[in-house]
């Protein structure tokens, strides 16, 4: 069914992952401008957003990219008490990082093991623990939204662990639908080349490092990345439609009218 964003604000909430900056920011504005109420979880706070939003907008501050942090958080109750009484809860997975940026032998160990956890680990732990919760009704729809790339389609040299990741990402999906819970929809969703923060650190590697840099330093010369704004618009429409979930894996440029 189409969420209707008319309901009572009570009745849809949103999770977003990585909410002070970027796609994330943009997501989080938006869906409390639609009168959604908003739960950003993030190693900071986003204040402006929290002084405008007071009465719907929970942050909680954990390190996603650390496993021990993340399970503490979830093994509390905030989750449940963000989720009680919904309709729908529809959860953002857009936290993740493009680093290490480098070939195999020259990465660092230590952020190897950040970017698969907040990459990978988080996004699925938190799609866990939304399908477990017992505070939503039988009938309650559970959305989770992973936040992919083109990358986890095409390899990039000095981005294996990138593209790893993001892959994982979208098999997570594909093998979710195959046993998801009832309620439960899951896509992964590649939002296109975005104007971030992720794209100035793209920028500013090295050659030696991402020898395809001078192509995305073309797409912002150019004016072909797109905004956080368009793409968090293209994400939550899609999230709140009929069609989200008809297949586990997509890009933002597929899904035409849906």
């Amino acid at each position: 069914m189409t969420i209707s964003t008319s309901a009572p604000r009570s009745a849809i909430r949103a999770i977003v992952t990585g909410h002070t900056r970027g796609l994330g920011a943009a997501l989080a504005q938006q869906l409390l401008q639609r009168n959604i109420e908003v739960l950003g979880l993030g190693r900071g706070a986003h204040e402006e957003l929290a002084s405008l939003h007071a009465a719907h907008f929970t942050q909680a501050v954990v390190d996603l990219a650390d496993p021990a942090a993340l399970e503490r958080w979830l093994a509390g109750d905030t989750l449940n008490t963000f989720a009680l009484g919904a309709q729908c809860v529809v959860l953002f997975n857009n936290a993740g990082t493009v680093e290490p940026i480098a070939p195999l032998g020259a990465q660092d160990a230590l952020a190897i093991a950040r970017a698969v956890t907040l990459n990978v680990a988080a996004p699925l732990m938190l799609a866990n623990a939304l399908a477990a919760t017992h505070a939503l009704s039988a009938n309650a729809s559970r959305r989770i939204v992973h936040v992919s790339s083109g990358a986890a389609r095409n390899a990039y040299p000095g981005w294996s662990v990138y593209c790893a990741t993001k892959a994982a990402l979208d098999h997570h999906a594909r093998a979710v639908a195959l046993d998801a819970p009832a309620g439960v929809r899951i896509c992964s969703i590649a939002p296109g080349v975005i104007d971030t923060g992720m794209q100035e650190t793209i920028r500013a590697t090295s050659v030696d490092q991402f020898p395809m840099r001078e192509r995305f330093e073309q797409l912002k010369q150019n004016g072909l990345l797109s905004t956080p704004e368009a793409a968090a618009q293209q994400l939550i429409d899609y999230a709140l439609s009929d069609a989200f979930g008809s297949v586990p894996a997509t890009d933002v440029r597929e899904l035409g009218n849906a």
